[in-house]
């Protein structure tokens, strides 16, 4: 594969992480979007539908994911992907039921918890943390 043509897929990836974030109130049902956007800690924390906050938080990491993948394959082939996959599904396994812990037992000291464990779970933090990683494990090996 040429490095203008890995360039420009990771270049629409990356976009396309944009585009996501910029229409995520349209796209995402999440009822956390405004309360985080406001004075949130002296706020009680929305109603929401649970199933359906589950379905659209599991929606909007599947597409994170699949980009991410994209992002890392493109970047390192093969090499680091079955790892990647493993990685994003315990993630998700341990940060959804984090966070609905958080939900089911809020007090005015677990907002905090709940924002970050929520952007882990909506934005691609994820990839932005394994691409060092594995550039530098990938630079380490030649050597």
């Amino acid at each position: 594969m040429t490095k203008i043509i890995q360039g420009i897929g990771i270049l629409i990836l990356f976009l396309s992480f944009v585009l996501i974030r910029a229409f995520a109130s349209k796209l995402f049902y999440d009822p956390f979007i405004t309360y985080f956007k406001n004075d949130y800690l002296h706020k009680a924390i929305p109603e929401f539908n649970s199933v359906k906050l589950v379905l659209n938080i599991l929606y909007r990491y599947l597409l994170n994911f699949f980009l991410s993948m994209g992002i890392i394959y493109l970047l390192f082939q093969k090499q680091y992907l079955k790892f990647s996959i493993w990685f994003y599904t315990i993630a998700f396994v341990i940060l959804i039921i984090l966070f609905f812990i958080i939900i089911q037992f809020i007090e005015s000291y677990t907002y905090l918890p709940l924002f970050y464990i929520r952007r882990f779970l909506i934005h691609p933090i994820f990839v932005l943390l394994l691409i060092p990683a594995f550039y530098y494990q990938k630079q380490h090996a030649k050597t």
